[in-house]
């Protein structure tokens, strides 16, 4: 064989599109739910 593809490269690509993807969801899923949680925490302070 003259030519064999390295897919070394391809592989850290896949693998940096899915960290973006997790992190993407992360941060979506925070700013959504950011404000519940904050007024969960603003209630039992109230109450305490």
């Amino acid at each position: 064989m003259l030519f064999s593809p390295r897919e070394e490269g391809q592989g850290l690509v896949e693998y940096a599109l899915i960290l973006v993807l997790v992190s993407v969801v992360v941060i979506v899923i925070l700013v959504l739910l950011g404000p519940i949680v904050g007024n969960v925490y603003s209630n039992v302070v109230m109450t305490i």
